[in-house]
């Protein structure tokens, strides 16, 4: 009677590691262009088929590609992306900034400005030194 040898574990048995979130498959421009072709070349009976399964894929992905395809060419074929769009940057944006900018610049200046008023005036004050102010008069 002949032996029969177990069977190695790691051999019998494929890879049974679930992923926690499974990644979504995308497909080039180039690989839709490929299988779109390939299914427009299917005469026979099966064929549409088997290239759906070697592919894994579902013929309502062909369907959607092919009328991507007829709207816009290549460009219906790319991938758009997921999500929420972003907000569109408001034109003036940039002038406001560049306005903040100066206004900063333009306040510190006047702080820089009144404070050496002020010195000047206690200055003048300990030397004795009248001020004439913008009319003419003594302060």
């Amino acid at each position: 009677m002949e032996s029969i040898e177990p069977m190695n574990e790691k051999q019998a048995t494929p890879s049974q590691e679930v992923l926690e979130k499974p990644e979504r498959r995308r497909f080039t421009v180039e690989d839709k262009s490929r299988i779109l072709d390939e299914a427009d070349a299917c005469t026979e009976s099966g064929q549409l088929g088997d290239l759906l399964r070697r592919e894994g894929i579902y013929s309502s992905y062909l369907t959607s590609w092919r009328r991507q395809r007829d709207q816009g060419a290549q460009s219906g074929l790319t991938p758009k992306r997921r999500g929420r769009k972003g907000k569109p940057k408001n034109p003036l944006a940039d002038e406001v900034a560049r306005l903040q900018r100066k206004n900063d610049r333009l306040e510190k200046k006047l702080r820089q400005a009144e404070l050496i008023i002020d010195v000047q005036k206690k200055v003048s004050e300990i030397l004795g030194i009248p001020i004439q102010n913008e009319d003419g008069l003594d302060e």
